[in-house]
């Protein structure tokens, strides 16, 4: 079940709201974890064993550091971290990533390994972050054990980041689980706030995917124009795809009294590498950050060392994504990239031009999502090549920008915070007219909900990325 589906609009969320509401305080969590195993097993039905062992593994783990703090065996403690990162990790590399090895192994020719990789367990990525953080920061004492299962298994299930995050650390909603509250304006705008994430994901991530669907059909036979042109349409599509579903999550989180936190914060609008990843998929980028790159001595060594950091961070930033060299080479690549900018580029490009250090690293995020999106070598290679060194133009590139000009232009325009910036102004000048501006937000709400729903219905192009995750 994913969000942007009839099922979860029209039937799950409005019953699950519903009951949430009826319910006493006491009720509300168990409700929440019965609620998301349904959505979870909705679609993954056999894999749902697999989550609930997660969650119940790393909830025992958290009582026996506990315990073991108490009674001061360090030793203990380090005995329970190790296990708890082996068997999370163990467990992601198994699912994920058997497949992959397998078959590069078998590729060598040196023998032949008979085995078949099991599908994917959707959102496994995500929730073994999320509990192996929890084990992590239980062990440095950052925050308390939760000992009751039913919260610890409602923090890892919670349907709205269950599929595709934000990554909720525990420490993020800690004090969330026993005490929140919703207020009737906090509803709203969570309803308002799933409503927005609806439709960029409907009307601009799907139109935009349309897009990258044509021309990457083309393999490489196409236009430098059409080529930069489906880069383009890449870039909306797995920004509006993703950072609609994470607006969706937030928005549903509020609706149910949760603050979770922000995962995108306009990163087109960067003008550095480095920028854009402070940007792009916080939640990742502060999870790798706390639990890898300080530990490997982050900033605090000679280059070298930092090199050595950055190319870990980067080579498993780039394997979390996906069972593919594709992958990794993205990864590797901006890798490659925050380290001449860190280390090569450091005092002359801050002396260019904001819009010469915006559009370069435009162009660079724009080539590392051909990277991301072409699954084998040889299309990469190709469609490079049209990009780089292909004919100007052709019929083709004006037939799509004559096609898809509109969500082409609403995307762009809604990337950078020009229109947020304005809407805000707008209700700062309200601010005395309350009711005015709640009943312009209901009636934009209903509206994008309306469009969007007329879209779905129609039966228009619908894929969610990342589903592969």
């Amino acid at each position: 079940m994913i969000f942007s589906s009839l099922t979860f609009l029209c039937l799950f969320l409005p019953v699950t709201v519903g009951f949430y509401y009826l319910l006493p305080e006491k009720l509300k969590n168990g409700f929440l974890f019965a609620a998301s195993l349904v959505f979870y097993a909705w679609g993954e039905p056999k894999y749902i064993l697999l989550m609930l062992f997660s969650a119940a593994f790393d909830y025992m783990n958290g009582l026996l550091l506990d315990r073991a703090r108490q009674k001061g065996k360090r030793a203990a403690m380090k005995a329970v971290l190790a296990l708890s990162v082996a068997v999370n990790l163990g467990l992601l590399a198994f699912f994920k990533y058997a497949g992959f090895f397998v078959d590069n192994l078998n590729a060598l020719g040196w023998f032949y390994l008979p085995f078949s990789a099991p599908p994917l367990p959707v959102g496994i990525s995500f929730y073994t972050f999320q509990t192996l953080s929890y084990t992590v920061d239980v062990y440095r004492g950052r925050v308390r054990p939760q000992r009751n299962f039913v919260d610890f298994g409602m923090y890892v299930a919670m349907f709205p980041q269950l599929i595709a995050g934000p990554i909720v650390r525990y420490a993020d909603i800690e004090a969330q689980l026993k005490n929140r509250a919703v207020s009737a304006n906090a509803f709203a705008s969570g309803v308002f706030r799933f409503t927005v994430g609806l439709a960029k994901k409907v009307l601009v991530a799907n139109a935009a995917g349309q897009l990258w669907e044509e021309i990457s059909a083309r393999q490489g036979h196409t236009s430098a124009l059409t080529a930069w042109l489906g880069a383009l349409a890449f870039a909306l599509q797995i920004y509006y795809d993703f950072s609609g579903y994470s607006d969706m999550a937030i928005g549903l989180g509020g609706m149910f009294g949760f603050t979770l936190p922000e995962n995108f914060l306009h990163p087109y609008e960067s003008a550095s590498v480095a920028e854009f990843w402070r940007r792009w998929h916080v939640t990742l980028g502060v999870w790798f950050r706390e639990y890898l790159y300080i530990p490997l001595g982050g900033n605090r060594c000679g280059a070298g060392r930092q090199i050595f950091n950055l190319f870990v961070v980067w080579f498993l930033t780039g394997l979390w994504h996906g069972a593919g060299w594709n992958y990794i080479l993205w990864g590797l690549y901006f890798f490659v990239l925050l380290v001449l900018e860190r280390f090569v580029f450091k005092k002359p490009l801050p002396k260019l031009p904001a819009a010469a250090r915006h559009a370069l690293t435009l162009l660079l995020v724009l080539v590392s999502w051909v990277i991301f999106a072409c699954g084998d070598m040889p299309t990469l290679g190709a469609y490079l090549k049209s990009m780089f060194a292909g004919p100007p133009a052709d019929g083709a590139a004006l037939y799509y920008l004559r096609s898809y000009a509109l969500p082409l232009l609403l995307g762009a325009a809604l990337s950078v915070r020009l229109v947020p910036n304005a809407l805000k102004a707008l209700e700062a000048r309200l601010k005395t007219h309350k009711t005015a501006v709640f009943v312009c937000k209901a009636v934009g709400a209903l509206a994008l909900a309306a469009v969007s729903v007329v879209s779905i219905v129609a039966g228009a192009y619908n894929p969610f990325l990342y589903f592969r995750f």
